[in-house]
């Protein structure tokens, strides 16, 4: 018998946004990316996108709309903090207007309480800047650039950064 209902508070759900590092030694440049938790946001809502066939059939009196696959975006705002990499990131492609796969950057979505992690390349798509008298603010869309992979996150430090495994089929 399942067991009773709970709701998820929205702060259980949370992203996690790849920031690339390059390192050289002996002139070998190793890069790393470390999935940080993209904190001070004060916007990230998803939407699905679906692409849509619909058609109506001459023998049937109604329409018939099929899902042909998805465009996901994620719309991102927030308040400009210091020492924050990811917001560093986001802020040196606006600011320096990255083009192409300079301004992808993979996310991770993770529940939490479960672990239950979604990954997926999406590109920045930086949209405004400073228009909050108060604070300095940024807004944009992460638009969707590859495919959904599905895993786990694992933690050491209590989902400040997170690593990601992928399911195995």
């Amino acid at each position: 018998m399942p067991g009773t209902p709970t709701i998820v508070q929205r702060h259980k759900i949370v992203a996690f946004y790849g920031v690339t590092t390059t390192t050289t030694s002996g002139g070998a440049a190793t890069s790393t990316t470390t999935f940080h938790r993209m904190k001070k946001f004060t916007q990230l809502a998803k939407s699905q996108n679906p692409i849509e066939y619909s058609r109506q059939y001459v023998d049937e009196p109604f329409g018939v709309t099929d899902v042909m696959g998805y465009n996901p975006s994620i719309a991102y705002a927030f308040d400009k903090h210091r020492d924050l990499p990811v917001q560093e990131d986001i802020i040196k492609i606006t600011n320096d207007e990255l083009l192409g796969d300079d301004a992808v950057r993979p996310i991770i979505i993770v529940d939490t309480e479960t672990n239950e992690a979604y990954k997926r390349d999406f590109a920045v798509i930086p949209n405004s800047e400073g228009d909050n008298i108060n604070v300095y603010t940024y807004s944009g869309n992460f638009k969707c650039k590859g495919e959904l992979i599905k895993g786990t996150a694992a933690t050491s430090d209590d989902y400040q950064t997170v690593t990601f495994t992928e399911a195995v089929d």
